[in-house]
């Protein structure tokens, strides 16, 4: 079976925020590499051309797909703060009734920009999903 499309590669992660337009979505960008450097404790890696990447694990589904992704993240996108931070199925509704203005994905959640969110839930938000997450796959730093 195949893996995941989404992989590591070469760029810098600060050379990549540097390049987003425009200047808000930059800006926010900036914020999210601190956030997830001081909150999680691994070093960053680029995943793909657009998605700043910290930690990773390995999954292996039932019907024999197998990968690695990134644990969590976040990527500046045009639209929208993209931030991977949740395994994907589990509720966290009480957390995110805290955390402001978003919008939900499968995978992760979307942000108009950083001022809509409670930063300190942001990272209770982070902190649990990575946890979840590692007692599903384990999580190894980047």
């Amino acid at each position: 079976m195949s893996g995941n499309k989404t992989q590591v590669t070469d760029q810098k992660p600060a050379d990549f925020i540097a390049s987003v337009e425009p200047e808000r979505r930059r800006l926010d960008g900036e914020v999210l590499l601190k956030f997830f450097n001081d909150l999680t404790g691994y070093l960053p890696v680029m995943w793909g051309p657009s998605i700043v990447g910290y930690g990773r694990y390995h999954y292996t589904y039932a019907t024999g797909r197998e990968g690695e992704f990134l644990a969590t993240g976040f990527s500046p996108r045009k639209a929208s703060l993209s931030l991977y931070i949740m395994p994907g199925y589990q509720d966290y509704g009480e957390i995110l009734s805290r955390l402001g203005k978003h919008k939900l994905g499968k995978s992760c959640l979307y942000v108009n920009k950083l001022a809509d969110v409670d930063m300190d839930v942001l990272a209770e938000l982070v902190q649990t999903g990575l946890r979840d997450l590692d007692k599903i796959w384990t999580v190894h730093p980047t």
